[in-house]
């Protein structure tokens, strides 16, 4: 039993489930979608959503009537505070190392609310990592996919090293075969993974080394909240799956690492950044990625209707 997880009783049948962390309504069109998606895709396993307090009553009047489980979960913050005003969405990714706690199941695969899948990727539930009794001390304690550190849109703000040198996906545009289907070595560059999808084999003892950072002063450091952790706790002592699990919508941009992106490689896309397409009009769409999800989005619409759900959502 740990802190983050004092009710350690499955809300559902399967020892694997697909979750995706929920703080406010803003991301909840985004999770209904995602849950749409996986079910589009026939995917085996069932998605949990897992809220924090400052998810409102309308929302989990939302998940109710269709039926996704939910469970709740705290919501994590450092020791000491850090400061991320210029990306105020970091205080809530803390939140997304909870998987790491959920020992009621055998293997978790955490979602950010903001993908959707285009392909089965039911694999993920299978893949090789280190059995919990390793305790994190292996090779294989999660995978993920990099982070992209080009920082495409120049935030004065990132660090001065994200730059595309360093960056894993760069490594690879020599090789565009191989990246569908391999990641660069977890200690290229920065070595950072993207916290929007990991695969966890749920460990008491892992997490409790994650909440030991959380308690450091060394938690200052980290510009990228949960991702940063990871990196470092774990460094390169992590599996790095190909970009096609996490495919960041700025990948597919012309400049970034367009020279890997192929649309129908892609098992699950990221809507990284501000609009997300749920802030947009169908039609009006600030990228063509932006369509796909606006297709799923309507289809789950038109599902919901025909079932009497009607609401803002």
């Amino acid at each position: 039993m740990t802190e983050a997880n004092p009710d350690p009783r499955p809300l559902v049948a399967s020892k694997r489930v697909w979750t995706t962390l929920i703080t406010n309504t803003a991301y909840l069109t985004g999770l209904l979608t995602l849950d749409h998606s996986l079910k589009k895709h026939k995917s085996a396993y069932p998605l949990v959503a897992l809220y924090t307090d400052t998810f409102p009553p309308e929302g989990h009047k939302a998940l109710d009537i269709r039926g996704i489980p939910k469970k709740h979960v705290r919501y994590l913050l450092p020791k000491v505070h850090k400061d991320f005003t210029n990306d105020p969405r970091f205080y809530d990714c803390w939140s997304k190392l909870t998987p790491f706690s959920l020992v009621e199941y055998d293997r978790v695969v955490q979602l950010d609310s903001d993908m959707m899948v285009l392909r089965n990727m039911d694999e993920l539930m299978e893949m090789e990592l280190d059995p919990p009794r390793m305790g994190g001390k292996g090779n294989r304690v999660f995978a993920a996919s990099h982070a992209c550190v080009c920082n495409p849109l120049k935030k004065p703000h990132y660090p001065r090293d994200w730059i595309p040198e360093k960056c894993a996906f760069t490594l690879q545009h020599g090789t565009p075969d191989e990246a569908q289907t391999q990641g660069a070595s977890p200690s290229f560059g920065l070595g950072i993974p993207n916290g929007g999808l990991q695969v966890v084999n749920p460990s008491n003892e892992v997490y409790r080394l994650i909440e030991e950072k959380l308690s450091e002063e060394s938690t200052l450091d980290y510009d990228f909240a949960d991702q940063s952790l990871l990196g470092d706790v774990f460094s390169g002592r992590w599996v790095a799956l190909p970009y096609t699990y996490n495919a960041l919508k700025t990948l597919r941009w012309e400049g970034v690492h367009h020279q890997i992106w192929r649309d129908h490689e892609v098992k699950n896309i990221h809507y990284i950044l501000s609009p997300k397409p749920w802030d947009e009009k169908p039609g009006e769409h600030a990228e063509e990625s932006h369509e796909w999800w606006w297709k799923t989005n309507l289809e789950r619409l038109s599902v919901e209707r025909s079932g009497g759900i009607y609401d803002r959502f």
